[in-house]
Formats: structure tokens, C-alpha cells, sequence
């Protein structure tokens, strides 16, 4: 099965850019956005033999997610157990053999100011993702917002401490995997160094790739195996991010 995750940030822009050729070329199995920053009814986007699922943050042109799946799901469910609902972060479907949770986590923002939230949500989301593995396998993807450790951004030692590279960040990162999780890319690549799948928008970063890899395929450790490949396709545009892939035998 091939999965892709993409922030888009914003979704009826992106599909001024070329979106939908990439969507059709992919070929998803399940295709997962984040920062969709619109209403469900606002992109006219509805690709053929696919279930979608949108969850709309309620602060209109703000946060989002969305998934489209070849596969109806079981069951589909948003937020986190009934919490964390007001900015459209998560979505969850159900399959036979897995739960694919789609996620946005938020950005601690310039000087940490959302950190407390930021620390909440992270705890929040290893207990949900804890709890669901105790029944099924998880694959939870999505823009999760931090560069694990500075293998993973281009300027470590400057951004130390900043939104996206602080040790609280990290540190919950580092939880989450010893709860039981891979990070599949990281897993894969042990070593690879400047792949970055966002990029500043400013200083031509991406043109200099000044990047950071913040956009994951996490799985739970027993579906490590059944991984083929875990991609990041820098050469797709349209966003700040560029897609991830992962392909997995399931």
C-alpha cells in the first residue's frame, strides 16, 4: 500500500498549483493533508473512487485536515477521544488491520508561546495513539511540527530553542517513540542528512535547501517489518512542504 502526507498549506491555493496531477500520478491508497485552512464545502475537490473525510478547524482560514482513502474505513473519528476538537487537527479511520491517524499538531509559535498547549496535545496524542495500539497497529502521519534531533533541520545549532527545535518539543518526540513507535524515515536512514521536507518561504530557503524535516510516517514498532519505504519527495511543489510517502506491505 502506498500512503502520502502533505501540508499544504492551504488547500484551494495548492490546487492552483498543481495538486490534483499529483494526487492522480500518486495514486494514493490513503492521501493525508494538513493546514487545509478552509470549510469542507470551499474546494471543489472531489477525486473519483475515493472516500474523503475533512475536518475543519472552527476559526475560519486556519489549521484543517483532510484524508482520502481508497478503502472506506470502518469507522472514522476527530480529535482526541472527544478533545481537541476546535481547530480540526486529527482524523482517525478504522480499518480491519490498522488505525491511519491523520494529524497537524500545533506550532509552539515565535518565543514558545503556545508551548503549554503544545506540551497538552503531545501528551494527549501518545496516550490516544497507546491506547489504539493496544488493539490494532498504528500508522500516524502528518506535519507533527518538530525536527527530532539536528540531523534533522539544516541550521541546528541557530534554531536551538526555537519553535520546532526546542528540547521540550524534542523530548516529546523522543516519548512518543519509546512508547512503542518508529519513526519509519529515520528508521530507514539512519544517516541521511539534509532532506528536509519544509522550507522557509523567506531567504530563497528552499532554493539553498535550508530546510527542516518536520513531516513524519510514524508506525507502531510491529509494522516496522512490513515497511518497503519511507520517501520525502522534495521535488513536488505547491506548498512549503513537500510530501511524504510511505510504502508498506499491509
Amino acid at each position: 500500500m502506498k500512503f502520502i502526507s502533505w501540508n499544504v498549506n492551504g488547500f484551494r491555493a495548492c490546487l492552483t498549483k498543481g495538486f490534483a496531477d499529483f494526487f492522480t500520478q500518486a495514486d494514493a491508497d490513503i492521501f493525508c493533508i494538513q493546514e487545509t485552512k478552509m470549510q469542507p464545502d470551499q474546494a471543489d475537490f472531489a477525486p473519483e473512487g475515493y472516500h474523503c473525510y475533512f475536518h475543519s478547524a472552527e476559526k475560519k482560514g486556519y489549521s484543517g485536515t483532510a484524508i482520502f482513502t481508497k478503502k472506506e474505513p470502518l469507522a472514522v473519528t476527530y480529535g482526541l477521544n472527544g478533545e481537541h476538537l476546535n481547530e480540526g487537527r486529527v482524523i482517525t479511520c478504522e480499518y480491519a488491520d490498522f488505525y491511519f491517524v491523520g494529524c497537524y499538531v500545533p506550532n509552539a509559535q515565535d518565543g514558545l508561546k503556545r508551548i503549554d498547549y503544545r506540551m497538552e496535545f503531545e501528551d494527549a496524542m501518545r496516550s490516544y495513539l497507546s491506547e489504539l495500539d493496544k488493539k490494532k497497529p498504528i500508522v500516524y502521519c502528518g506535519d507533527l511540527n518538530v525536527a527530532h534531533n539536528e540531523i534533522d533541520l539544516k541550521n541546528p545549532k541557530s534554531n536551538r530553542g526555537n519553535a520546532g527545535f526546542s528540547d521540550e518539543e524534542r523530548g516529546k518526540f523522543t516519548e512518543l517513540l519509546a512508547a512503542g513507535f518508529a519513526d519509519t524515515y529515520r528508521t530507514l536512514y539512519p544517516d541521511a542528512a539534509g532532506v528536509y521536507s519544509w522550507w522557509s518561504y523567506r531567504f530563497k530557503a528552499r532554493e539553498k535547501n535550508a530546510g527542516w524535516r518536520i513531516d513524519y510516517f510514524v508506525v507502531s514498532e510491529r509494522l516496522m517489518e512490513k515497511v518497503t519505504d519511507s520517501r520525502i519527495l522534495t521535488d513536488i511543489y505547491g506548498s512549503d512542504h513537500c510530501p511524504v510517502e510511505l510504502d508498506i506491505d499491509l
